[in-house]
C-alpha cells in the first residue's frame, strides 16, 4: 500500500512531503521510503497565519479563507508526493495546520486544524485522512503527540533496530531509549522493555526561539543557531522561563503556541525588568530547550536520544543537547535508522493512515492519557477505492415500512 504523508507543525513554515510503501511481514509492518519533499509556505501566507495564531483575534471569514488557502498548499504538496510514489498511490495524509489546540487545566477539551482536505482528494484523486487528533480528544486524551505510535514501532525493543542487533551484540539489555522531535514544541517518546510507552510534549523547542529572531532580527529564524552561539546565557532570565509551571505538570500532556507565543517571551522578558541583548535572548532560549529536554531523558534513564524535526539543523541546540548527555546518553538522528529527520513526521502520519485505513488505532492511551485507544482521523472520499467497482448510480428511493 502506497501513502503520502503531510506534516506542517507549530513553526509555520511550510509542509513536509513522504512517501511511502507498506507492506505487512507477519508482527513487523515494512517501510520502504519512497521520497521526501518540502514546500515552503510564502511570507504572505505565513503572515496570515502568525495573525491567526494566539494571541491574535480573527474572524470566522479569516478562518474559512486560510482554511482554503491552505488547503490549496496542502493539495499541491499532496501532488508531489504522489509524484513521489510513482504517479499512483491508495491514500494522502493530511493533517493540516494546527491553529488552535485548545487545553483547560491540563485536560484536551478539542482542536482545529485548517487545511481544506476535500480540496486535496479534489486534486490527487484518492481518499484524504485528516482532522487525526480529534478521535483521542473525544475518548480523554490529549489529542497529541501522536508520533509516538511511529517511534514505539520504530525503537522497539525486538526490532531490527531497537535492540535486538545491539543486545545480541553487547549480551545485556539496553536501556529505554527516546525518541525526540525538535519541531516548534520538543515532543519526546520513551520506550523502554517491558513497559508502556510514554509520551507528551515537554516544552517549546523552536516556537520561542523564532518568535525572538522574528523580533529582534527581522528574520524567521537564526539560522544554524548561529547568533545562539554568539551569545551567553542569562541566568536570570533562564530562571524565569524554567518556572513555567508546564514543566513540573506530570504527563500526559500537551501544549502549542496558545502558550509559548510571541507574546509569552514578551512578558518574561518585561517580568525581567531589565534589557537582554538579542543573542543572549537566543542563547537562553536554545538553553531552555535543551536542559527540558536533557531533564527529561535523565528522568526515564534513557540511554539513547534518537532526533528528528526541524531543530536538528541547529547545531548549537544539537551541541548543548549533546554536552548535556554527557555519556549518560548518545545522540543521534533517524537517519542512521533510514529515516530522513527533515520528513520523520511525515513519515509517521503515513503510517498512521495505514493504521486507520485498516481500522487500527493509531493513538496510544498511555501517552495521549485517553480512555481507550482510538482509531484516527476522518476521510475525504474521491470516487471508489482503487479496484471497487462503483454501483450504477439509483433512479428512484423507496422507502418501506
Amino acid at each position: 500500500m502506497k501513502i503520502v504523508g503531510l506534516m506542517s507543525g507549530t513553526s509555520y513554515d511550510g509542509v513536509d512531503v513522504a512517501a511511502a510503501e507498506f507492506s505487512r511481514d507477519g508482527e513487523a509492518l515494512r517501510l520502504r521510503p519512497l521520497g521526501t519533499a518540502s514546500l515552503d509556505y510564502d511570507d504572505g501566507l505565513r503572515a496570515e497565519i502568525g495573525a491567526l495564531l494566539p494571541p491574535g483575534g480573527t474572524t470566522m471569514e479569516a478562518v474559512c479563507r486560510l482554511d482554503n488557502r491552505l488547503g490549496e498548499v496542502f493539495a499541491e504538496a499532496a501532488a508531489v508526493g504522489v509524484e513521489l510514489a510513482g504517479g499512483r498511490v491508495d491514500a494522502v495524509v493530511s493533517p493540516g495546520q494546527t491553529v488552535f489546540h485548545w487545553v483547560e487545566a491540563g485536560r484536551a477539551r478539542g482542536t482545529l486544524q485548517l487545511g481544506a482536505p476535500a480540496r486535496v482528494a479534489a486534486r490527487v484523486g484518492v481518499p484524504v485522512l485528516s482532522d487525526l487528533r480529534s478521535a483521542d480528544i473525544a475518548a480523554g486524551g490529549q489529542g497529541a503527540p501522536l508520533v509516538p505510535a511511529f517511534d514505539a514501532l520504530l525503537l522497539d525493543p525486538g526490532g531490527p533496530d531497537g535492540g535486538g542487533d545491539e543486545q545480541r551484540r553487547s549480551g545485556p539489555a539496553v536501556g529505554p531509549r527516546a525518541a525526540l522531535n525538535l519541531g516548534g514544541i520538543a515532543n519526546l517518546t520513551v520506550v523502554a522493555p517491558g513497559a508502556p510507552v510514554l509520551g507528551y510534549d515537554v516544552g517549546p523547542a523552536n516556537a520561542l526561539l523564532d518568535a525572538a529572531a522574528r523580533r529582534f532580527l527581522g528574520r524567521p529564524c537564526d539560522l544554524d543557531g548561529a547568533r545562539a552561539a554568539a551569545g551567553r546565557v542569562h541566568p536570570g532570565l533562564l530562571e524565569l522561563l524554567l518556572a513555567e509551571p508546564y514543566y513540573a505538570a506530570p504527563p500526559p500532556k500537551s501544549t502549542g503556541k496558545e502558550l509559548f507565543h510571541a507574546g509569552y517571551l514578551d512578558g518574561m522578558l518585561a517580568a525581567l525588568g531589565a534589557p537582554v541583548a538579542a543573542d543572549d535572548v537566543l542563547a537562553t532560549l536554545t538553553e531552555l530547550t535543551a536542559r527540558a529536554v536533557a531533564a527529561e531523558c535523565d528522568r526515564f534513564g534513557v540511554t539513547e536520544v534518537v532526533a528528528a524535526g526541524g531543530g536538528v539543523r541547529n547545531p548549537t541546540l544539537r551541541g548543548r543537547l549533546a554536552a548535556l548527555g554527557d555519556g549518560r546518553w548518545r545522540l543521534r538522528t533517524t537517519d542512521e535508522l533510514g529515516v530522513p529527520a527533515q520528513a520523520k513526521e511525515a513519515y509517521a502520519f503515513a503510517l498512521l493512515g495505514w493504521l486507520s485505513w485498516h481500522g487500527l488505532p493509531g493513538a496510544i492511551p498511555s501517552v495521549t492519557g485517553a480512555r481507550r485507544a482510538a482509531v484516527l482521523g476522518s476521510w475525504t472520499p474521491a470516487g471508489p477505492a482503487h479496484g471497487v467497482v462503483p454501483p450504477t448510480p439509483p433512479r428512484r428511493l423507496v422507502v418501506t415500512g
